[in-house]
């Protein structure tokens, strides 16, 4: 039945560029005795209810703060309430004893299109480096190549604690390929906004407008844990070269974008110096844009940024390995200063070599540390960077970031008398200079557990390896990655 389950998914993406406005069948994941599992992600009943007893809670809500044990109380998907003891009758009690409950993570960015092509990169290399590399291979991927990659990508997020993923796609060739990566977002449970991006950054295609509004309307109202953005992106010639009038276009990106009420985001570097004070002058910076990598900007730039309420995100790991001799340091530092909107990313697993959220807040800590700032920065902060902060950022805080009643239950428990993290005095030290992936144990979207003891609950995770490994296979010999 499985076998043909999975061959049913993969001949409806097949059919995808024909059926533009249909969908993959969602997969079918078997119901898990005990609490809530992810038997249908897109469901929720009165039944899926339960307390998360004896935690060290750590709610990342300034007015709930932490209880060193605390009990959580989930129902229907959300937080009913967070308290020293919760005791109420015919609830199903699980054990958080000896577990930091926390939010789950939010990556602010996150291109899961190029997942599958880890194994296939090196470094700066101006052949087999990352960006030489994606393009050839995001020229030639299908949409089963999507599917396979988003899924693969996301589980590793999940194994990470990452319970919200900002997909920015900057790569979408066909309506077909569009489905597929939000499709794998919906087979996996997580929660996430897909950035729609015109095909290749920068690109000499236009923006499929026609399809953005055709997911706005028929995809997103139907997937609650799915929302929408848009990819702005720079315009180039022929050539590969930037237009001279590189800004001209982005006056009918921004009619379209504020038409459809959509959030908007933007890689900043060499390709998009001047950016901001073009923007500014046409009224275009706002709480709807995200701003990609804080690196090379003026004062001016800075403060403008800030004074318009623009959101950072910030990929520490990706901007140390790649980005520091092209675009200078990250400025966290400065844009602390201002009190910045910010939050921390992956960037691309692909380029990183994992989805440690861990590391990201360690790299971010180092990057700093070695500057020798005055501006502090404490575990605490990080992991309010790494939780309610990245879920402002994404405009996204009203229902997600932290443990407060109403929201969500979006929710990660990581493990405190592991090897390689005990003892645990200080949990918030603890999550940033010692935790890994292998800690977390338990992680909760919308009330339903898709890791518990450290596994999976209803993933198939050798599936997913194997397909994201022939996928990566058939790119290697396509794209002439090998």
């Amino acid at each position: 039945m499985k076998d043909e389950i999975q061959q049913g998914r993969r001949d409806l993406l097949k059919l995808c560029g024909a059926l533009a406005g249909s969908t993959v069948a969602p997969a079918l994941l078997a119901p898990v005795a005990g609490i809530a599992s992810a038997a249908d992600p897109r469901k929720a009943t009165s039944n899926d209810e339960y307390i998360l007893r004896g935690g060290y809670v750590l709610t990342m809500d300034s007015s709930l703060g932490e209880l060193p044990s605390g009990d959580v109380h989930v129902k229907a998907g959300r937080i009913v309430a967070v308290a020293p003891r919760i005791d109420m009758r015919d609830v199903r009690i699980v054990d958080a004893s000896r577990k930091i409950v926390m939010p789950g993570f939010v990556d602010t960015h996150q291109h899961l299109w190029t997942s599958v092509l880890r194994g296939s990169l090196r470094g700066d290399d101006p052949k087999f480096g990352y960006f030489p590399s994606k393009a050839r291979a995001g020229a030639v991927m299908t949409p089963d190549d999507f599917y396979h990659s988003v899924r693969f990508g996301v589980a590793q997020n999940l194994a990470s604690g990452i319970t919200t993923v900002h997909d920015f796609c900057h790569n979408v060739p066909s309506p077909a390929h569009a489905d597929a990566d939000m499709q794998a977002l919906e087979d996996l449970g997580v929660r996430a906004r897909f950035s729609y991006g015109r095909f290749g950054e920068p690109s000499t295609r236009p923006m499929d407008w026609q399809d953005v509004e055709r997911v706005r309307r028929t995809i997103v109202p139907k997937r609650s844990r799915l929302t929408l953005g848009v990819v702005v992106a720079p315009t180039t010639d022929n050539n590969g070269t930037m237009r001279q009038s590189v800004f001209d276009d982005l006056s009918v990106s921004m009619a379209h974008i504020q038409a459809m009420n959509l959030p908007y985001t933007l890689h900043y570097g060499n390709l998009t110096h001047g950016i901001v004070d073009v923007m500014a002058r046409h009224g275009w910076l706002g709480a709807d844009l995200l701003l990609v990598h804080p690196q090379g900007f003026t004062a001016a730039e800075r403060e403008t940024l800030v004074a318009s309420n623009v959101n950072i995100s910030i990929a520490p790991v990706i901007e140390l390995q790649y980005s520091t001799v092209r675009s200078g340091y990250t400025q966290f530092a400065e844009m602390e200063a201002l009190h910045a909107r910010m939050g921390i990313s992956i960037d691309s697993s692909a380029a990183s070599a994992n989805a440690n959220f861990f590391n990201e807040m360690r790299a971010l800590l180092w990057a700093h540390k070695a500057r020798g700032t005055q501006v502090p920065l404490t575990p605490r902060r990080l992991v309010e960077l790494a939780t309610i902060d990245g879920a402002r950022a994404l405009n996204l805080a009203d229902r997600t970031g932290s443990l407060t009643p109403g929201k969500q239950a979006d929710i990660v428990l990581v493990r405190m008398d592991d090897l390689d993290i005990a003892p645990v005095v200080d949990p918030f030290n603890s999550l940033v200079y010692s935790a890994q992936p292998d800690n977390v144990d338990t992680v909760i979207v919308d009330g339903r557990v898709l890791r518990r003891d450290g596994k999976f609950v209803s993933i198939d995770t050798d599936e997913i390896i194997r397909d994201a490994t022939r996928s990566a296979q058939r790119l290697r010999k396509a794209a002439g990655l090998a």
